[in-house]
């Protein structure tokens, strides 16, 4: 059996410099079932409200975040694991800076 694998050994070296006032983002894996982007923003930055039509997880790898999620408003920091069924309103604002593993599931 032929079995083929992907291994970072680590994420934040995948964007290891986050530019004052942006957010960088790099799909890291993509196949039929996920997209899996990780993204750096500098301390102060957001992604305004939005939505997506696919079922997504946010895991946080390092740092700490406002996050809006449909009409709650949450805390993210270091090891937060969050699931947002499809076209839930969301938005985040890093408090500091911040790496986040974004997971797109393409089928549910």
């Amino acid at each position: 059996m032929n079995q083929t694998y992907t291994y970072l050994p680590s994420l934040l070296e995948q964007i290891p410099d986050i530019l004052p006032d942006s957010i960088i983002s790099r799909t890291i894996y993509d196949d039929d079932q996920v997209r899996v982007i990780i993204f750096a923003f500098a301390e102060g930055q957001e992604l305004s409200e939005h939505t997506s039509a696919q079922a997504a997880i946010l895991h946080f790898v390092k740092g700490e975040a406002d996050l809006k999620l449909g009409n709650d408003s949450q805390t993210a920091k270091t090891g937060t694991w969050v699931r947002m069924p499809p076209n839930l309103p969301h938005s985040i604002y890093a408090k500091t800076s911040l790496w986040m593993l974004l997971l797109m599931l393409k089928k549910e």
